[in-house]
């Protein structure tokens, strides 16, 4: 395949977020759908047609019949996430590449099973949490590193909420103990500790204590929760989320000198400019009637959506191994395993009454 090839990419499943990953495809100029698979090709011919898939796509009546075509360079993976194990290991053995959507798997057991067979086929990872690629994020992250203006990372807070209606709560795969099983904590936990995560140069916590009084479903899948996350300097950190409260999505980084503020950090309000906040030496006015400065804001434009910038980057790590013969990027299954661990600290937290628990990479 030449390098100016677009990547060839099948879809497993007809997963609502496949929707718009579907949209990022088409929007990526080195990226195009060539195949989509359903159980029922009924369902799949008519999600293609509904998507507005390309009339070259091929349409296939099971998942197999995708990783076995020989035009499908690479696999986008929405599956329930108690299916990636499976799929996202049999993808890689059939020398595709893998976009795997976040939580990417049950616990770290089960994502190391399946890094270890990317990694030994030579095919690219990657999850995908499409902030990390919105241009957005490597200014903030610009912001952070400064050591004049933020200083010292002292402590972070994230939030991820969203109110789930009735249909949700009852239906939807994401309270389903035997689909996701890590409810909340692996839907909307997951942004907000890679948020964390990205605050520490992925430098994971020493020890996770999760918060009490996380909320159950009759499942006994997790419907809200939080944690507190610690390093060996003094650092702290802490997270909440939720499908029971008002959508948020905010991130709040306290540094010696300065603040980051983001309240949109998942899904930006708007899909070409995206706003972040920081404030550098804050002070009392006089008598502490005020404080100063105010925060300034920042505003990041971008062309194409984070989610196709996401696409466009697989795409050219995908190109790249298979026009030039390069190595899978380790950045990505790297910072995808920190993640998961800390997802699954969480969990044993909970399950242990509350105890903290320590941190072993």
């Amino acid at each position: 395949m030449a390098e100016s090839s677009p990547v060839r990419f099948g879809i497993l499943g007809c997963a609502n977020i496949a929707r718009k990953v579907s949209r990022a495809i088409a929007l990526t100029p080195n990226a195009t759908i060539s195949a989509v698979g359903s159980r029922s090709i009924e369902k799949a011919t008519a999600y293609a047609k509904e998507n507005g898939y390309p009339s070259t796509t091929k349409i296939y009546g099971s998942y197999e019949a995708v990783l076995d075509d020989p035009e499908v360079d690479a696999v986008y993976v929405p599956l329930p996430t108690s299916l990636h194990v499976k799929w996202a290991v049999l993808a890689a053995q059939k020398k595709k590449h893998v976009l795997l959507e976040k939580p990417v798997a049950l616990n770290v057991k089960e994502l190391d099973v399946i890094l270890e067979e990317c990694e030994s086929n030579g095919v690219q990872y990657m999850d995908a949490t499409m902030w990390m690629h919105h241009p957005r994020t490597a200014k903030m992250k610009e912001f952070l590193s400064d050591s004049q203006r933020f200083g010292q990372l002292k402590s972070v807070h994230s939030t991820f909420a969203y109110l789930g209606d009735t249909e949700f709560l009852e239906n939807n795969i994401r309270v389903k103990s035997d689909l996701d099983a890590l409810g909340a904590l692996g839907d909307a936990g997951w942004y907000s500790i890679r948020a964390i995560l990205w605050t520490t140069d992925y430098e994971l916590p020493k020890t996770v204590t999760a918060l009490r009084d996380p909320e159950f479903n009759e499942a006994g899948v997790i419907l809200s929760c939080g944690a507190s996350l610690s390093w060996k300097d003094g650092r702290v950190a802490t997270f909440y989320c939720s499908f029971l409260a008002n959508m948020a999505m905010d991130i709040v980084a306290s540094g010696s000198k300065g603040n980051l503020r983001v309240h949109d950090f998942v899904i930006p309000f708007k899909e070409n400019v995206a706003p972040f906040y920081t404030v550098e030496n804050s002070w009392f006015g006089e008598l502490a009637k005020s404080i100063h400065p105010a925060p300034s804001e920042q505003q990041v434009n971008t062309d194409l959506p984070q989610e196709a910038l996401m696409v466009a980057e697989f795409s050219n790590l995908v190109g790249s191994i298979k026009g030039e013969g390069s190595k899978p990027e380790k950045k990505w299954p790297t910072i995808s395993r920190k993640t998961q661990l800390v997802v699954d600290a969480v969990k044993a937290s909970i399950e242990k009454g509350f105890e903290p628990v320590e941190i072993i990479y």
